[in-house]
């Protein structure tokens, strides 16, 4: 009987080329499944196959569980029982008891061999499959098998994978037979064993398709820093050289156009952008929004955003059909760009200029133009004129030593005065409304400045009432009064 075990699972393992621990873990669940069958299908058993000598033991065994939780007599045992046989054991221990093992040569029924053939299959797709991964190509290529529900399913040599519906290029008509190239997105370990899941549509595969085609950036001459798409449609790659000799945006085009118009077959058609990338954001934005012309940038480091001036008639380009090249862009650089004209900007910062304006003349007691003075000179907040270091206010012509420092003196006097009235008001609310989770003091100051104290009466507001009060954005403000009313459901 051993010996028939050692030759099965040396048979086993070289016909199926899988390791003989796996035959062994195969036999063991066919043995386990017989036994089950002799005593009871909802036992649970052990069964332990000796690797070198190809003897076998079996057990049944049954969780200790606690007394007053002991329902499964099939595959539990009560504490109190269970200490009577050994005093020592403890809640999630198992008992055990040696059965007599079932006839290895009568359990060779169809059902042992089906329990064994399919862990085996299990166990070659595993290899196959991490055999794969090793490889870390994350390029698949291979041939359509068949088409199931709007999925087509990719053969790529030994390995079977899923292309999406949704992950398939729009208008894209693939049919069983063609050959594809694909994104390798994930691996989905949750379905009916591990599945390979690709994309033609997630703007890493352009980047991987451009390290086909340049062989420069294997070399590590060119580096694709970033990438985005509108499938089917347009796309945008940034690329850096690390060799002033190589220019970056010739060398992805190609000899006659041949390298971007491979990758631009491969994604039916779609239009591609080659962009410098640049460590400055502005400049690199710039770069992005091409081919229109932009005029001049402002950077919102604290928004992570840019205000882009670009004249009427480079609007449009830089827009682009239904806002693609902007939004393209946007997703490229990390940044949120917002386009206006030249006109929209003037008419924009003399708008802030005015409301900066009033607010040194109010705060500062000073006059239209020594307003003006500090607004032209870039300050825009009482903290500036407070905090900025001395010489560099000093270097403002139409301002000497005496009238610097009392400028500063004024702004700190009204921040600390502002200061102190926030946090008087501050005692007025309730500690339900302080804790509330994404409150802070400025955001509670605000709202008790306009009569809201307590969670209540936060959970009272609608979303577009609590933006006009504190001036936070929506998302915020909607989480801040779905977490406020919490308490009402509960």
């Amino acid at each position: 009987m051993s010996r028939e075990i050692l030759l099965l699972a040396d048979v086993l393992a070289r016909e199926k080329n899988v390791p003989r621990d796996i035959v062994f873990t195969a036999l063991e669940m066919a043995l386990v499944s017989a036994t089950k069958k002799r005593i009871h299908d909802d036992a649970d058993v052990r069964v332990v196959v000796d690797r070198e000598s190809g003897d076998f033991e079996t057990f049944r065994r049954w969780e200790v569980v606690p007394d007053e939780e002991f329902i499964h007599e099939a595959q539990h045992v009560a504490l109190s029982d269970a200490q009577k046989q050994d005093a020592e054991i403890e809640i999630g221990d198992f008992l055990e008891e040696a059965l007599e093992p079932v006839d290895f040569g009568r359990i060779g029924a169809q059902a042992a061999k089906q329990v064994i053939l399919q862990k085996i299959r299990d166990a070659e797709r595993d290899q196959i499959l991490n055999d794969f991964l090793e490889r870390k190509e994350q390029l698949v290529t291979g041939a359509i098998k068949r088409m199931e529900r709007g999925s087509a399913i990719v053969e790529a040599g030994k390995i079977e994978a899923i292309l999406p519906r949704d992950q398939m290029i729009p208008r894209e008509n693939l049919r069983v037979g063609d050959r594809v190239k694909s994104y390798l997105m994930r691996v989905d370990r949750q379905a009916r064993g591990p599945q390979l899941i690709l994309s033609r549509t997630a703007p890493e595969f352009i980047v991987k398709l451009f390290e086909l085609e340049v062989p420069e950036v294997d070399d590590g001459l060119l580096e694709i820093k970033a990438a985005a798409r509108d499938p089917g449609m347009r796309a945008k790659i940034a690329v850096k050289s690390n060799d002033a000799r190589i220019d970056p945006i010739g060398t992805c085009v190609g000899m006659r156009g041949m390298r971007v118009t491979a990758v631009t077959n491969e994604l039916a058609g779609e239009r591609v952008d080659i962009v410098l990338w640049s460590d400055d954001p502005a400049q690199f934005v710039i770069g992005a929004l091409a081919p229109a012309e932009v005029t001049s940038v402002v950077v919102e480091e604290e928004k992570h955003s840019m205000d882009v001036v670009v004249d009427e008639a480079n609007l449009a380009k830089a827009i682009g059909s239904r806002g693609q090249n902007v939004r393209l862009a946007s997703e490229l650089t990390g940044w949120t760009i917002n386009l206006m004209t030249e006109d929209e900007s003037k008419t924009r910062f003399e708008a802030e200029s005015a409301a900066i304006r009033v607010l040194f003349m109010e705060k500062l007691d000073v006059d239209e133009d020594v307003a003006n003075t500090l607004i032209n000179e870039g300050f825009s907040t009482l903290e500036e004129v407070a905090y900025v270091p001395l010489h560099e206010m000093l270097e403002i012509e139409a301002f000497d030593e005496t009238i610097v420092q009392e400028l500063r003196e004024r702004a700190r006097s009204v921040l600390l005065t502002e200061a102190i009235v926030a946090e008087e008001q501050l005692g007025d609310i309730a500690d339900d409304l302080l804790g509330l989770e994404g409150m802070d003091k400025p955001l509670a100051g605000k709202l008790v400045a306009s009569g809201v104290k307590t969670r209540d009466d936060l959970a009272d507001l609608a979303v577009d009432e609590l933006i006009e009060m504190t001036g936070i954005d929506a998302e915020r403000a909607s989480q801040l009064i779905t977490t406020a009313r919490a308490h009402w459901f509960a």
